[in-house]
């Protein structure tokens, strides 16, 4: 009867407990998630009701959002000449940049042998003065205008350029100043 006096004690089958072995890893995160869960419910706080997630599919989900894929994303690098495109036509500036192009892209649009051989001076209410480098090119040019109009209005956009306006070389000046005589100058002793 001793026995039954004494208080409940180890079994004898039981283990004797000893010293816990060391966690490591998954376990010791395991036991301090435990462990932070017990502090919470003590403190009279909701265990396990984390925030809801702001889409379907949970955390994956979040994750899926950030990445870019095999095929094409508005992050990936552009080319600087389709973004300028889009500024300029978001800004209304399509009608200059256009008559830009065809100062600044003048051999591609007219082809190289006209290039080397005219110019583009200036580009007024439509109206494209070139300057040709002989008289023999002006003429040239002049028998060429619909074909190089075409050209340019295929490369820069139509109504960019409406006429064009062809010169030949310009004449020297002899006149010096702002003020001159009247009279044929000094050219008159040349003949």
């Amino acid at each position: 009867m001793a026995d039954d006096l004494d208080p409940p004690g180890p079994s004898a089958s039981a283990p004797a407990p000893g010293p816990e072995p060391e966690l490591r890893g998954v376990d010791l995160a395991r036991r301090a998630l435990e462990e932070a869960r017990a502090a919470a419910k003590a403190s009279g706080k909701a265990v396990g009701q984390g925030r809801a997630s702001p889409r379907k599919g949970g955390v994956r989900a979040l994750r899926r959002r950030g990445w870019s894929g095999s095929g094409p994303d508005e992050r990936d690098p552009q080319l600087l000449s389709a973004v300028a495109g889009r500024l300029a036509k978001s800004r209304g500036w399509s009608g200059k940049v256009a008559e830009g192009a065809v100062f600044g892209r003048w051999s591609s649009v007219v082809g190289e042998d006209i290039a080397t051989h005219a110019t583009p001076i200036s580009l007024t209410d439509g109206v494209l003065s070139i300057q040709a480098e002989s008289t023999a090119w002006a003429t040239q040019l002049r028998m060429l205008q619909a074909q190089v109009l075409a050209k340019i209005n295929a490369a820069v956009g139509q109504g960019v350029v409406k006429q064009l306006k062809i010169s030949g070389p310009a004449a020297p000046s002899w006149r010096k100043g702002a003020r001159h005589v009247k009279g044929l100058g000094p050219r008159d002793t040349y003949g």
